[in-house]
């Protein structure tokens, strides 16, 4: 296969120690149906100084196949790497893609056409979840649900139009140079940052379900809960940096985090905070069992058991993870880059 010079696409691909993934992940990719000009498409791999294998691994398929290229991202974090490849990029327009997700074989070309149908300035498909194994199917399932994602339409499969923010994404290059790129203190949620600046710039989001990709979740709970404790922890820096949240749904696990920690503290002394904490108890009781009823009769009762937990994972992990956030970023006044290490990962 010869190397293609002027690419019409760049592919961007930030990974560390994904071994397990990498070369599946990348078969899918070279697989991608051929864009209609014929100029192809390059593959960027930023190599966040794997030690797992992952590197023998990429440089054997870089061999054998001359569109993909490999950077060094020796920060290690997703948003250094992301940014990186960006820079060193060809293409006129750039296509984030993760190591953990599926792609449909037409995912690249549907991308460039809805970019182009819609003068968006960010588009992508729907987030959607698929998982092996009943702990990553209850997951997946959970991660659907309007009770989990706090009716973010990036989570509905059929939904079409502008939106907050969009899973992955493809733009134009000068869209992402004129914007500043990726923010490189954030370890977590640099794609929502990005989405929320460009927003806030007059930028313009598309989702459309005829991109389509599958996200392999967390395979353990204690995965889950650990990741959504990152999202919340520097979702917290996100609203420092712009003064605001993105969105309502952002807050409302810290508020329930802060309020359920409050009534703990002050339920042995004073009979009204034991009250408030059986009632905001009960109420969350009241919501998850519900909320685990619909998700199993949509995905299979046999996740039913398991399902409570997982949305506990979702709610006080970002919660909880927001609570920190909080506390190092609003009140001592942190900065982020004594933290990275903190929470890589």
């Amino acid at each position: 296969m010869s190397i293609v010079t002027s690419p019409a696409v760049s592919i961007v691909l930030p990974c560390r120690n994904e071994s397990e993934h990498i070369a599946a992940c990348l078969r899918s990719i070279l697989a991608q149906e051929d864009l209609p000009d014929g100029r192809g498409f390059e593959v960027l791999v930023a190599d966040g100084m794997s030690d797992d294998g992952t590197r023998a691994k990429l440089q054997a398929i870089a061999a054998a196949d001359p569109r993909v290229r490999i950077i060094d991202n020796p920060e290690r974090i997703v948003p250094t790497g992301l940014n990186a490849a960006i820079r060193a990029a060809r293409g006129e327009i750039i296509i984030r893609m993760d190591a953990h997700t599926e792609y449909a074989p037409d995912y690249v070309r549907q991308c460039v056409a809805v970019l182009e149908e819609t003068g968006a300035d960010n588009v992508g498909g729907p987030w959607q979840a698929r998982g092996t194994g009943p702990v990553q199917a209850a997951i997946a399932a959970a991660f659907h649900s309007p009770f989990a994602c706090g009716a973010a339409r990036s989570h509905y499969s059929s939904f079409e139009g502008f939106l907050d923010n969009v899973y992955l994404g493809c733009w134009r290059r000068e869209t992402l140079v004129r914007i500043g790129l990726f923010d490189e203190e954030l370890v977590r949620n640099q794609d929502d940052e990005l989405n929320f600046r460009l927003v806030r710039n007059g930028g313009r989001l598309w989702q459309s379900p005829r991109i389509q990709s599958w996200y392999r979740p967390r395979s353990s709970l204690r995965a889950l809960f650990r990741q959504y404790l990152q999202y919340g922890y520097w979702k917290i820096l996100v609203m420092r940096k712009h003064g605001q949240p993105a969105s309502l749904r952002h807050i409302v696990p810290g508020l329930f985090a802060i309020t359920l920690l409050l009534l703990a503290v002050a339920a042995p002394f004073a009979l009204p905070a034991r009250i408030g904490l059986a009632v905001l108890g009960g109420l969350y009781l009241g919501a998850v069992v519900p909320a685990s009823l619909l998700t199993a009769r949509r995905a299979g009762w046999s996740l039913l058991a398991i399902l409570p937990i997982v949305f506990g994972c979702f709610h006080f992990g970002y919660g909880l993870g927001s609570l920190f956030g909080i506390w190092d970023f609003l009140i001592r006044r942190r900065a982020a880059g004594r933290l990275v290490a903190l929470t890589r990962g």
